[in-house]
């Protein structure tokens, strides 16, 4: 192959951007730049079923559309780039450099070959093959290295202008990251050069790739290389109908005799002459070229539409395990904050020794004794019947604060086991909690501290709203009989009760216990300030409670958020894959019409001949 000039096109702008070929925002590269973000944003990063598989699957479309497709459509009269892959040993290096008439790749000795992949081309195509163009997540270099990160760029006049070269890794490498390279470089091949021998043609892993090639309906012509005179007829029989019954029988098919390797390295010039013939008429055919690029980018675009549902679809199931997940947790501390609720209202809590401690502040005899039959007439002779001390009202709220951070405390750990089953029954959950560590699975280690604290702090703010609510009664009889403290409790025995349906005959013990501390404070205050002080410090309450739990479930929701599901994701896919095959079926139309409007021409200039 030797070159006959330099093509003399003009530098073209970054292929990620949305600009086309005349400046203006192209629908279809605007699309695609849309779709590649928004696979970028959708990690899949949740264990779950067809994760993994998924996972290869998007880095695979986004390294396409990266290193091929939104190359290719910013400027489609780019040099036509020719991948040259196959299985190992068979021979690509060698027949690069035959090609080429010049050692332009080494050829691997022991396998695997582990080294950059090499691209030749013509030098003054080499602005085409810059670091922002094809491939441009592989480093740029002039040297030959091991580094699989790198491309090695080889500038000769024996390339053609218009055509480039790339020697890729084996397809069937024993290492996997020579697969996975070789792969992507496939991915951005406008034609892929499958180069195999008379004795590996048959093999599972090539045919896999050369079945995706027929899939996408990929540009690929066929090599086979090494193959014995005596065989070359039975063989190329045998790949011919192995071809046409995988739907690849118009690739072009060629057979490379087995001959010694001269002493440069190069196969005899008559042995691959077929091969560097087609591709030197190839390059030279700026039509031909650009029919080669149209099936491989009409066959890319097809696929990635095909592939980005399948992932849209993927990200909606992540989204839902997600919002599972969450809800989970969600539900569980709701579960856990109605349950403190129902108990500090229901008279749940004044039992043991809160109702101990209390019964020792307002008297166990006569007083309690007669409320199931005296209620009508407490309110005048309460105060004579309380006997409690400050240091009575005390120990009320030393049992109170106990039980209910007792109490807090186990709807805490509750919440935090139920949301450790669920989600450790899930395969998801499971690696969410295994990388939380242990907090996950209980209530936080800082909880207990936190809900001393908090009750603390609303014991407090019972005593400020009866030191306010008292604050013109101060020389009241009654308000210096109780006390700050006294009426504070009796406040909170008040809140415990508060549907513990006390009425008439049916008081029972908390019922009781409740409309002492609500006759003691309607002595004091009168009926409407105990419902509006009764009312207040119970908000105060579940405002607290549910501060606390809140602390509680945000764990797990930063659990979640370390695996970032974009809630949009699979919308944001389908909506960009759905522009672009609007886009392509548009695109479609107006070339049929062309070619309808053109035979319609044919036919008219054929008629006034």
């Amino acid at each position: 192959m030797t070159g006959t000039g330099g093509s003399g096109t003009p530098e073209t702008s970054d292929p990620t951007t949305a600009d086309g070929l005349d400046g203006t925002e192209s629908p279809m590269l605007a699309a695609l730049v849309r779709l590649r973000d928004a696979l970028r944003r959708n990690a899949l990063p949740l264990d779950i079923a067809g994760a993994e598989d998924a996972r290869v699957a998007r880095e695979e479309l986004v390294h396409q559309l990266d290193d091929y497709v939104l190359p290719r459509l910013v400027r489609f009269d780019a040099p036509l780039l020719v991948v040259v892959g196959g299985s190992t040993g068979a021979g690509k290096s060698t027949l690069v450099n035959s090609l080429v008439g010049t050692r332009v790749t080494v050829p691997g000795v022991l396998r695997p070959t582990t080294r950059s992949p090499v691209l030749v081309h013509h030098p003054d195509d080499a602005r085409w093959f810059g670091a922002e163009r094809v491939l441009p997540g592989l480093e740029r270099t002039e040297q030959q290295t091991n580094d699989q990160g790198a491309l090695q760029l080889v500038a000769t006049t024996a390339m053609p202008p218009g055509l480039a070269m790339l020697d890729a890794p084996d397809v069937d490498s024993v290492e996997e990251s020579n697969r996975v390279l070789a792969a992507q470089l496939l991915a951005a091949a406008d034609l892929w050069l499958f180069v195999t021998t008379a004795a590996r043609y048959a093999d599972q892993v090539p045919w896999d790739y050369l079945r995706m090639a027929a899939d996408r309906s990929a540009s690929v012509a066929i090599v086979l290389d090494r193959t014995a005179p005596d065989a070359v007829a039975e063989v190329r029989s045998h790949l011919a109908r192995m071809l046409t019954a995988r739907g690849l029988s118009d690739c072009p098919l060629f057979v490379v005799e087995e001959v010694p390797v001269g002493g440069d390295g190069l196969l005899p010039v008559r042995a691959v002459d077929q091969v560097r013939d087609w591709l030197a008429d190839l390059a030279q055919d700026q039509d031909a070229r650009a029919v080669v690029v149209k099936q491989t980018l009409e066959g890319a675009l097809r696929s990635i539409s095909q592939r980005a549902h399948l992932l849209a679809d993927a990200a909606a199931e992540q989204i839902a395990v997600r919002g599972r997940l969450q809800r989970e947790v969600d539900q569980s501390y709701a579960d856990a904050a109605a349950a403190v609720d129902e108990a500090t209202a229901d008279g749940t809590l004044l039992r043991g020794e809160v109702l101990a401690r209390w019964q020792e502040f307002v008297g166990t005899g006569e007083l309690l004794q007669g409320l199931e039959s005296k209620v009508s007439w407490l309110r005048d002779r309460i105060g004579n019947a309380v006997r409690g001390r400050p240091q009575q009202a005390g120990r009320v709220s030393t049992a109170v604060e106990s039980g209910l951070q007792t109490l807090l405390l186990e709807r805490a750990e509750e919440a935090a086991e139920r949301v450790a089953a669920a989600w450790e029954a899930d395969p998801a959950g499971r690696v969410l909690l295994e990388d939380g560590g242990r907090d996950l699975t209980r209530a936080s280690r800082s909880f207990r501290a936190d809900a001393e604290r908090a009750v603390r702090e609303w014991q407090q703010g019972v005593l400020d709203m009866v030191r306010s609510e008292g604050a013109d009664k101060r020389t009241s009889a009654r308000f210096l009989a109780y006390g700050v403290n006294g009426l504070g409790v009796a406040l909170m025995v008040v809140v415990f009760a508060s549907t513990a349906g006390v009425t008439g005959a049916e008081v029972g013990i908390a019922g009781a216990s409740a409309v002492v501390g609500k006759k003691l404070l309607e002595a004091v205050f009168g009926d409407q300030a105990v419902r509006r002080l009764a009312a207040a410090a119970r908000s105060d309450l579940g405002r607290r409670v549910d501060q606390l739990l809140e602390v509680e479930r945000e764990r797990y929701g930063r659990r979640l958020e370390t695996v970032a599901v974009p809630l949009d994701g699979a919308d944001e896919i389908r909506q960009a894959t759905r522009t672009m095959d609007d886009e392509r079926f548009a695109q479609k139309t107006a070339e049929q019409a062309a070619e309808r409007a053109e035979r319609e021409r044919a036919a008219q200039v054929e008629d006034l001949l």
